[in-house]
């Protein structure tokens, strides 16, 4: 029987606690021998990440306990923190960094033994660190970026790859580390070593650029002693980014490259003494096959045995394909997904990548070349609720400011169970993604089935600046951040309440980083909201520009906003820090204490400046959490909290949330 109650009012399973449970995805998937490895969340265990491997008779295993933490600080946003072989005896050699130490550890479970470490630890600035390992067993090293902290300021910074030996010594001796790139280029990602392993390939680029504005692809010879040599720029450039390379079996060069508008997978001869911009592998599709290097060592694409191509692309990495090279041929797998992570392994003619869809979370999926066929193998989704009370979301395109297409998903309120009055209209949050240069997928997420399931819709915005649209949409936001953003928002929620599918009058807006910027800054420019909720946000452009953050971002805003010393009053007037006066709708805020990349004395500053203005407002900051919260435990209280602020703000009736306490 179907009841009706007021929206927001609904009963729902889907409580705040499952959400936690079910929080964060697996990640960086490999192949060791022939078992399928990744890293996987775990909430309930501080947040840790956990090193797993699928056994050949498919069970499950975690390889390493707690406290373990499979996970690396590099550029804040880590990457590809774990590397595993066979070695000649038939052993399992896995290198992988701790999130504790930032070390890299050896292990090899068929010992017995502990992990032991390879690096040491460095008492200087965050000390050093380590991503995108490549194991050299012939060499008994394993090859990464080395990301080197000089003093105490967290530009203070320079990056390399690097060797690392296998057989500890670097723990106790740094000099034994050899350095085998310099540090002209900020970042560097790491080697990719050619068939032949006479040659390496790796991406570098430089302050003030961004990784989606403008990367090279460095080329080096490597000698019998194994030092690179003969570097040179091979693709790419300041206004061209080149999100991933890698070697075919040939010999050639493939990278996804944007120079036409689009990251396109194309292909080029290293051999070409002056550089290329390769040949197109597909015609033009209007999609993406690639994105924004926000993590180093993602992987859009990996060659395969017989020459063709598995590929991640389309309008936010929907689709999963096999690319014929040579007609351009694509044949996608057939599935339930929506969204392909960044992270694909081959093994012969199987492909493994992690995908999810509208109705399951993410869950790791093997496609078997040879029959097309494709099915989850691990990591997989159960539903922990009855399905009938997840979201049935649409994906839309409304029409902005100067008639330009904002793309978004809408996830309307709905619950088996209930209905609301008739001429009731539902509340609605809008959610601004982080980056802000990132992709909001159309997939099951708990947290938007929270609110949906009881009455309260979710639009989920990819507003102008966001990737998957191609090099114009996301370069919309260029100097525009806080305005564009602001304004597509804004578009879509006044959209949904002209059309008479929300409540102008209950209208949120949240968002966490760089989302959390642009819910502060509508709750200084538009009236439009209720209420917000903010997560560890920028504030103070100002503040996070001088040393207020780490140094991969510490010159984004040049591109976000302009050049500090050309436009010093734009930062001003776009913080909505220096605009607190404008701010009478109800907030919540919410900050991780050991947040590097938005640091809480954004917060603290701007909690001053709304002190007895009237706001009712309230903060919680969370021990022991960085940029996003990973512990179960801050998760629910989150969550909760969110509701909390909607329930008081919207009128709602309800007495099974806890309380949230704002105060003016």
């Amino acid at each position: 029987m179907v009841t009706t109650a007021p929206y927001g009012a609904w009963p729902s399973p889907i409580d705040a606690r499952l959400v936690a449970e079910h929080d964060g995805r697996p990640e960086y998937v490999g192949v060791v021998g022939a078992e399928v490895w990744w890293t996987e969340a775990r909430p309930a265990e501080g947040g840790r990440r956990a090193l797993v491997r699928r056994g050949l008779d498919g069970t499950e295993e975690t390889v390493l306990p707690a406290p373990w933490n499979v996970r690396s600080r590099v550029i804040e946003y880590g990457g590809q923190p774990w590397a595993g072989a066979v070695d000649a005896d038939g052993r399992t050699v896995v290198v992988f960094c701790d999130f504790a130490d930032q070390r890299l550890y050896a292990y090899t479970p068929e010992d017995g033994a502990a992990p032991r470490p390879l690096t040491p630890v460095s008492a200087v600035g965050g000390g050093l660190r380590w991503a995108d390992p490549v194991l050299r067993l012939d060499r008994g090293e394993v090859w990464c970026v080395l990301e080197e902290f000089t003093g105490p300021r967290p530009t203070d910074v320079r990056r390399v790859i690097a060797a690392v030996p296998l057989d500890g010594s670097a723990a106790e001796d740094r000099t034994t580390v050899r350095e085998l790139s310099d540090d002209r280029y900020r970042f560097v990602t790491g080697p990719r070593i050619s068939p032949d392993g006479r040659h390496a390939a790796w991406i570098a680029w430089d302050h003030p650029r961004m990784p989606w504005d403008g990367t090279v692809v460095l080329l080096a010879g490597i000698t019998d002693g194994g030092a690179f040599t003969g570097v040179r720029e091979f693709a790419g450039g300041p206004e061209e980014s080149v999100a991933q390379v890698e070697w075919d079996a040939d010999g050639t060069l493939l990278y996804v490259y944007d120079a036409d508008g689009w990251w396109e997978l194309r292909r080029a001869d290293p051999a070409d003494p002056d550089g290329t911009p390769g040949r197109r592998l597909c015609p033009p599709r209007q999609e993406e096959f690639g994105g924004p290097l926000w993590k180093i060592g993602m992987r859009w694409f990996l060659p395969l045995d017989g020459g063709t191509i598995a590929v991640v692309h389309g309008r936010g990495a929907t689709s999963l394909g096999i690319l014929d090279p040579v007609g351009g041929d694509l044949v996608d797998a057939a599935g339930p997904w929506t969204q392909w992570a960044p992270s694909l392994a081959v093994h012969g003619s199987r492909v493994i990548g992690i995908a999810a869809g509208p109705r399951s979370a993410h869950e790791i999926v093997e496609l078997d070349t040879c029959t097309g066929r494709a099915r989850v193998i691990a990591a997989r989704h159960t539903d922990a609720v009855d399905p009938a009370y997840y979201p049935e979301p649409q994906s839309r395109t409304f029409t902005g400011p100067d008639g330009r297409d904002i793309h978004a998903h809408i996830h309307p309120p709905h619950n088996p169970g209930h209905r609301a009055p008739d001429g009731e209209l539902p509340p609605y949050v809008v959610w601004a993604h982080g980056g802000p240069t990132g992709h909001a997928p159309l997939v099951l997420d708990l947290e938007a089935a929270y609110f949906t399931s009881r009455g309260i819709g979710v639009a989920v915005v990819n507003y102008g600046g966001s990737t998957g649209y191609g090099r114009a949409y996301r370069e919309r936001l260029r100097e525009q951040w806080g305005v564009v953003d602001v304004e597509d928002c804004a578009a879509v929620a006044e959209a949904l309440a002209d059309e008479g599918t929300a409540d102008r009058r209950r209208l949120a807006v949240r968002g966490g980083s760089a989302g959390g910027w642009t819910a502060a800054a509508s709750l200084v420019t538009t009236g439009l909201y209720a209420c917000a909720t903010i997560s560890y946000p920028v504030l103070d452009l100002v503040g996070w520009s001088e040393d207020g953050t780490h140094d991969f971002e510490s010159r984004y805003l040049e591109s976000l906003i302009g050049p500090h010393d050309q436009v010093p009053d734009r930062y001003r007037e776009r913080s909505p820090l220096h605009h607190a006066d404008r701010i009478s709708a109800p907030f919540l805020l919410l900050q991780g204490l050991d947040d590097a990349v938005c640091p809480p004395a954004q917060c603290e500053r701007f909690l001053r400046a709304v002190a007895g203005r009237g706001t009712p407002h309230a903060y919680l900051a969370f021990e022991g959490e960085g940029h996003g919260f990973r512990r179960a435990e801050t998760i629910v209280r989150a969550v909760e909290a969110e509701l909390s602020l909607y329930v008081q703000t919207f009128g709602i009736a309800r007495t099974d949330v806890p309380p949230l306490e704002l105060t003016k």
